[in-house]
């Protein structure tokens, strides 16, 4: 069956268009077109099809297409040269409704740079080199200013949020990690536990996906795991205005004080991200160049990945199992840790043109992620596309420092700007159509 459309008639390509999305459905029919189409043609011939046989009005929607296990940025044929594929077979060509464009919906202002940051639900954490761990809503509005750090945060992370009380842990320069407790109703934040034993700035941490456990990893080079375990009572107000800015002390009595229930030496320099990749697995990255998986359970080092720059951070998928890694040399690495086959990088994200200071997954689509650089940049990826980003998103004056998709519809960013941007999208699961 030939294709009408205004695109060039030479050369030809026979295609066979299928798609996830039930409602963009076409008849199971084979198409010629032309080897020069591009994304946009492509997207026209599909709309043009599909207003042919619609029942209804039709608005026009845009496409994108995979060939090849690759999104279409080229023209078909030199797609089709660079992977191989030969034109004299009948190519199968999926496409879906292209990701919306993340639109602006907030900035939010600290006092210093802005190092760490996590949403949940209805909050966002943010850690700020001015000691201080801040909590708003994610419509932007600012509940706590909470001054327990005796110097800069570097990062936080939520270890429960329920209603009306939600945990959390931030870590600093101070060489401790605390664990809080806020209560939503009165509004109403605890120092639960002030954990010691790191000897340089904690720089990253994670919890394990039972809420049980928590690790954090240090400029001492050391990767500590700590137990979330009971938590004492005796809530300090921390409310905006009055007495936000008087310190919590972290040493308001002995059974404050914790240690750590496992300590993993083996990298050479500092560790700047970690990810539990499951109840018995932790996952490290170091400005030593190398990512080391280690066994909780045995409390040993797994196995290595050595890479050629110091890494900055890395995100792990529990929707494909992948690691991604974000390094000094400007460039993203996408990492089967598992591959028993060939290399363990399965791909190079390059795009960015300053250190890549940050990255996270998706939660809903093992496809997608965000990278935050010193360039200023937060960038939205689809995995398909390795040369090219879906989408820039400019707002920063200042390099960026960490970023944050917890929340499937916001992508957040914080930089040495002293801002965190707040970017809202349709959520897009894998293999659906857009709510």
């Amino acid at each position: 069956m030939a294709a009408s459309t205004n695109m060039s008639s030479f050369p030809e390509c026979q295609v066979k268009f299928y798609t996830k999305q039930v409602k963009y459905s076409l008849p199971d029919s084979i198409f010629s077109v032309p080897g020069n189409a591009t994304s946009s043609e492509l997207s026209d011939l599909i709309n043009a099809l599909l207003k042919d046989w619609s029942e209804e009005e039709w608005k026009t929607v845009e496409f994108d297409f995979i060939v090849g296990g690759q999104l279409l940025r080229l023209s078909l044929q030199e797609l089709l040269d660079k992977k191989e594929i030969s034109n004299e077979t009948v190519i199968e060509i999926e496409y879906f409704e292209r990701y919306p464009t993340p639109t602006p919906q907030d900035s939010l202002v600290h006092d210093d740079w802005v190092s760490g940051v996590q949403a949940c639900k209805d909050w966002i954490l943010t850690g700020c080199y001015d000691n201080t761990i801040q909590l708003w809503t994610i419509e932007g509005k600012h509940l706590l200013t909470i001054p327990g750090h005796i110097a800069p945060v570097r990062a936080v992370a939520w270890i429960e949020v329920g209603d009306p009380i939600s945990t959390f842990v931030s870590t600093s320069h101070d060489e401790t990690a605390v664990i809080w407790q806020w209560n939503q109703q009165t509004n109403a934040i605890e120092c639960v536990n002030v954990c010691r034993g790191h000897a340089r700035s904690v720089d990253c941490v994670g919890v394990d996906p039972s809420q049980g456990r928590f690790a954090t990893g240090s400029y001492d080079h050391m990767l500590k795991v700590w137990c979330v375990g009971d938590q004492e009572d005796g809530a300090l107000e921390a409310n905006e205005g009055e007495g936000s800015r008087k310190r919590l002390k972290n040493d308001a009595g002995k059974n404050k004080n914790r240690t750590p229930i496992m300590t993993l030496a083996g990298h050479n320099e500092a560790i700047t991200g970690l990810e539990w990749t499951s109840l018995e697995e932790v996952c490290t990255a170091s400005m030593d160049n190398t990512i080391r998986l280690w066994d909780i359970e045995l409390g040993g080092m797994k196995s290595q990945l050595t890479g050629s720059k110091a890494f900055l951070d890395i995100s792990f998928s529990r929707l494909n199992r992948s690691l991604l890694s974000a390094s000094t040399d400007r460039h993203i690495r996408l990492w089967d840790p598992r591959s028993k086959e060939g290399t363990v990088v399965k791909c190079v994200f390059s795009s960015h043109v300053g250190w890549v200071t940050a990255v996270d997954w998706s939660p809903v689509n093992q496809y997608h992620f965000i990278s935050g650089s010193h360039d200023t940049l937060l960038k939205l990826w689809d995995i398909r596309s390795p040369k090219a980003p879906l989408y820039d998103m400019t707002g920063h004056e200042d390099k960026i420092m960490c970023v944050d998709w917890s929340v499937p519809s916001l992508m957040i960013s914080g930089g040495a700007d002293s801002h965190i941007k707040i970017f809202k999208s349709e959520v897009v699961t894998e293999d659906e159509p857009m709510e």
